[in-house]
């Protein structure tokens, strides 16, 4: 299964001119779904991988910032007369909000399922599942682990014919779990290999639950507002500094940190290189830039950087 996240929003609270409000793509297999909607959403995905048809969109919380690009996409969906069901994920409290912004979306075409989930619900997909845990923000807030199912070890061909066992519908036969001719799978197939792990920690401080869930994890894309000479004032907004996000994924051990939220006041390229210095493995994405992510004996996952028509500001440059 292809694995990737595509980032159609990087900045904080207040788009610029090169970075839009939080939102970001996960593209599983055939799955497209999306974590966060700030506005303007639907322009950037346009403007980048195109308005593709999601599957599910997930809020981290309730702060403009991160929805108030939902009735746009909501209502573009429906004018292209799409009739697939549109499910909708969030905090306690997204199906009133919603609710209370109905009007400006009004009837729509297709099924739209709002659900409001509470902290340790699982949701599961095809080959992986989305779990929702509570950060440390204003309010009730929410990041998500990514996670994928296991898969089996790897067939030892060679090992197989060795111990007497005939290439072809035998073979099928040991990995589908069958002794044949007393060769048991576990003879010829190795250790299950573990599936990968996407952590969003959504805006928060630096807290236990991103830590825990982003154990081992291969990607973590954890917010980073502030640089550490502002750590009081990340404390009291309930962010947190480029250098604490990446103290955690440190901590953690994580395979690649992507930093986000990015605030207007500093240059991004301060914010990557405070991070840098304390976690070498960081990468400060720009609005339509994804990050692959590999099964882990394919390699690392890998910051890719589209080719961009329009020149950059001497700041986006930089970062």
């Amino acid at each position: 299964m292809d694995l990737s996240l595509h980032f159609a929003g990087t900045a904080g609270s207040v788009p610029t001119a090169r970075r839009g409000l939080p939102a970001t793509l996960l593209r599983a297999g055939g799955d497209r779904i999306l974590f966060d909607c700030g506005e303007g959403t639907q322009r950037q995905l346009i403007r980048s991988v195109g308005l593709v048809e999601l599957d599910a969109i997930f809020l981290t919380h309730h702060h403009i910032d991160h929805w108030l690009g939902l009735p746009g996409l909501f209502k573009s969906f429906d004018l292209r007369d799409r009739d697939r069901e549109l499910l909708l994920y969030g905090p306690p409290g997204t199906a009133a909000l919603l609710q209370s912004v109905r009007p400006t979306y009004g009837r729509l075409g297709y099924p739209l399922t709002i659900t409001d989930l509470e902290a340790g619900d699982v949701l599961e997909w095809d080959g992986y599942e989305i779990e929702a845990f509570n950060v440390k923000h204003r309010g009730r807030a929410f990041g998500y682990a990514i996670v994928e199912e296991d898969r089996p070890g790897r067939f030892d061909a060679e090992r197989a014919v060795a111990l007497g066992v005939r290439p072809g519908p035998d073979f099928g036969r040991l990995q589908a779990g069958e002794t044949v001719d007393g060769v048991t799978p576990d003879q010829v197939i190795g250790e299950d290999r573990r599936g990968r792990r996407i952590v969003l920690s959504g805006d928060t401080r630096p807290c236990d639950a991103v830590r825990a869930h982003a154990a081992g994890a291969d990607l973590l894309v954890h917010e980073s507002t502030f640089l550490h000479e502002d750590l009081a004032r990340a404390g009291e907004t309930g962010h947190t500094t480029a250098r604490q996000a990446a103290e955690l994924a440190a901590e953690a051990d994580v395979g690649l940190l992507a930093l986000t939220h990015v605030s207007q006041r500093y240059h991004p390229r301060a914010l990557r290189e405070e991070a840098r210095a304390v976690f070498a493995r960081t990468e400060l994405p720009r609005d339509h830039d994804h990050v692959v992510v590999p099964f882990p004996e394919k390699g690392p996952p890998e910051l890719v950087r589209p080719a961009r028509p329009e020149p950059a500001t001497p700041q986006e440059t930089a970062a």
